[in-house]
């Protein structure tokens, strides 16, 4: 939020605040994962899959305001912006690392052993 009112600062603007309808629903969809039940490394997956929806999400943005601002010549504002962006994939590849070491093999062996257990 800092460097984006300082990139608002540096272009001498406000910013006009608005509602993101996208990414309130990736919230929403995020939250109702967090109500359901079921085993918890099922929902763990889940959450991680919400979680990088959002990420990804903010990288989209990021990165095609970071190119607005360098064709617009506004180095610093680019700059700025490249610094989130590259905090985003850092984001994203942690919860990749994550799902892919921990979370997702365990949320494989819940649902086999769910689906065994339903064909006894």
């Amino acid at each position: 939020m800092e460097r984006l009112e300082q990139v608002f600062e540096e272009l001498d603007d406000k910013p006009k605040g608005k509602t993101c309808r996208a990414m309130k629903g990736l919230i929403e969809e995020g939250s109702e994962i967090l109500q359901e039940d079921g085993e918890e490394s099922i929902l763990d997956a889940g959450i991680i899959v919400a979680a990088q929806k959002v990420e990804h999400y903010e990288i989209a943005s990021y990165s095609s305001v970071r190119t607005f601002a360098h064709l617009l010549g506004q180095n610093r504002a680019a700059e700025l912006l490249q610094t989130t962006l590259d905090e985003e994939s850092e984001t994203n590849e942690l919860l990749n690392r994550l799902a892919e070491s921990t979370i997702n093999p365990e949320a494989v062996r819940e649902t086999e052993l769910a689906i065994a257990g339903s064909n006894r």
